[in-house]
């Protein structure tokens, strides 16, 4: 509850006056899809393995206007806690562990830094097709008790009544003050950088 508060504030500090063209999709979380990946680097890391972790519960808003690609507008959040670790791409057992690690203060710290945000600043780009648009979104991520700007590439397709978001971005941990973690006396580590892969589905409200 608290994170849908803060994006609804989110989306209405953002939000411009709807032209006709303009149309307000929720966030479908069973239909989208949010995965990191998490790699190693070391004197060791080919002896070590890219974690694979899920973001669950997404929510957010997006005002999409085909007509004014600028005035449309995007908030996206998650619960830092529901960010899951697979255990497919772990040794047997240590899923469990390697959670602890991430949501603790080591990393996410989600007990004092319970929400992941995003919320766009500009949309720029062009229509590709007929109903499908290649855009620019610059906004802000807070993430860790700290907002950095970014500027992600993103492919929009709309078809019928359904909006799809898809694409990828990197993040550096340590500029949201994350030290990226270590095991073997710094042998292996993880990388600096995480990749992000997003499916985004929404619907009208």
């Amino acid at each position: 509850m608290r994170l849908r508060h803060a994006l609804a504030a989110l989306a209405l500090g953002s939000a411009l006056p709807l032209s006709a063209a303009s149309r307000v999709y929720v966030v479908d979380a069973a239909a989208s899809s949010l995965r990191v990946r998490v790699g190693k680097t070391g004197v060791f890391s080919f002896a070590g393995h890219t974690h694979e972790v899920v973001a669950e519960r997404l929510e957010g808003r997006i005002e999409a206007d085909a007509d004014d690609l600028p005035r449309s507008s995007v908030a996206l959040g998650f619960e830092a806690s529901g960010l899951k670790v697979l255990a497919g791409g772990e040794p047997a057992g240590d899923a469990p562990k390697v959670q602890d690690v991430m949501t603790g203060p080591k990393v996410l710290d989600a007990p004092r830094f319970p929400t992941i945000s995003f919320r766009s600043r500009a949309v720029a780009g062009r229509r590709a097709a007929d109903g499908a648009y290649e855009l620019q979104v610059t906004g802000d991520l807070a993430l860790h008790g700290v907002t950095r700007t970014m500027t992600i590439p993103v492919h929009v397709e709309v078809a019928g009544a359904t909006l799809t978001a898809t694409g990828r971005a990197t993040v550096a941990q340590r500029a949201f003050g994350i030290e990226p973690v270590s095991a073997g006396g710094g042998t292996v580590k993880v990388k600096d950088e995480v990749g992000i892969d997003f499916r985004i589905v929404a619907r009208p409200k």
